[in-house]
């Protein structure tokens, strides 16, 4: 637990470059979409607001004309006459990842060798694009990555769900990179370049994938490259979800992880920092132990609770984002049944639909959920 907090103090997080003097290739940057809610609009106009000197294509793609983000960005880009963006439909969408298989038909629309990928939610600062193209290190660096934070926790589920996002998740890549160079990506934000990409198979490859954004960045690094890390954070807004949903989506994420790196994964259990002292403490209790032991489980959980507050500080400065500190315990505990629940089964819960996780990693259909029959029927 100090180790992470550690790996984590040690990053220059938030640093950025100065405002003159930057090399800004041209960037095309892809944008897969499906269905938008009430913050979508402000995520997708931070991309229009970039302080950036060199030119920015933007593809938008959409399987289905009558989706409802597409009038929404309709009006975006009418809002923006002098960018370059397009609205692509996305016709025939092959894989279970329906995202990946947009990706693929806007790869070969894309005008630059510089290729961006953000997911619809994420919000940027205006200076975001050039400091991420400065981590580039030509023939080395295969892709860049950057950290996020979820910025909207709504509800008192998602507030404990952001404890595992602007908490935890964070400093334990960086306590992963402090062992080993990074071979993956993390997906809120990628770039890379048309090379990488056609070195790795394109998004193509990856369209039967579920950790598409894992497998990417694992596919660049076994070329050759390396995985850099750009100190700005951006922001994923999401819309209300109560407990069944956080769950739902801890779950599919646990048991992504749990098949992209399964013995890293089943040992992840030693490390949470609340269960063991509280099965301590509890034992303890029922054990007649004397006040010293019962206070030193107590002490270690009060560490765990500060060490957890103060990630979340450092992720989110000047932001009131971080969680109440009595779901930290709660958190941990939750997570312990995250665990248990990602070996007991390889189905997921995806945007509506029903799929089997295989061994390999790649998705097969199941079914879909809230079927309703047509209405004109019996």
């Amino acid at each position: 637990m100090v180790w992470q907090w550690l790996a984590a103090r040690r990053f220059s997080l938030h640093r950025r470059i100065p405002t003159l003097g930057y090399s800004a290739p041209p960037i095309t940057l892809l944008k897969p979409l499906k269905g938008c809610d009430a913050t979508t609009a402000d995520s997708i106009r931070t991309w229009f607001q970039q302080e950036y000197a060199g030119p920015i294509q933007i593809l938008f793609g959409v399987a289905d004309p009558d989706d409802p983000v597409v009038p929404l960005i309709d009006r975006i880009m009418a809002e923006n006459p002098g960018t370059e963006c397009r609205m692509i439909i996305c016709e025939n969408l092959t894989g279970a990842n329906a995202k990946v298989a947009k990706l693929a038909q806007l790869e070969s629309r894309a005008k630059y060798d510089f290729i961006l990928v953000s997911d619809a939610d994420v919000r940027v600062p205006t200076d975001f694009l050039r400091n991420i193209v400065a981590q580039w290190n030509p023939g080395k660096t295969g892709l860049v990555n950057c950290f996020y934070r979820l910025a909207n926790p709504a509800t008192t589920a998602m507030q404990c769900e952001a404890i595992a996002v602007n908490a935890d998740f964070w400093s334990q890549v960086l306590q992963s990179k402090s062992i080993m160079p990074l071979d993956f990506a993390l997906g809120a934000v990628m770039l890379t370049s048309r090379q990488c990409l056609h070195e790795m198979g394109g998004f193509s490859s990856l369209s039967d994938c579920l950790a598409d954004d894992y497998q990417l960045g694992h596919r660049i690094a076994g070329c050759g490259y390396s995985i850099a890390l750009c100190p700005v954070v951006v922001e994923c807004w999401d819309s209300p979800a109560n407990w069944s949903q956080v769950w739902q989506h801890q779950l599919r994420w646990g048991r992504t992880i749990r098949v992209c790196q399964p013995l890293p994964y089943f040992f992840s259990i030693l490390s949470n920092a609340s269960l063991w002292p509280a099965l301590w403490f509890l034992h303890s209790l029922l054990a007649g132990a004397t006040f010293c032991i019962l206070a030193t489980a107590v002490l270690f959980l009060f560490v765990r609770i500060c060490l957890a507050q103060d990630l979340q500080r450092r992720l989110s400065p000047g932001k009131n984002l971080v969680s109440p500190f009595w779901l930290v315990t709660l958190k941990d505990v939750l997570q312990a049944g995250i665990w248990m629940g990602s070996f007991l089964g390889n189905t997921i819960r995806w945007r509506g639909r029903i799929m089997e996780l295989r061994r390999d990693g790649t998705l097969k259909m199941v079914g879909a959920e809230g079927f309703e029959p047509p209405t004109n029927s019996v």
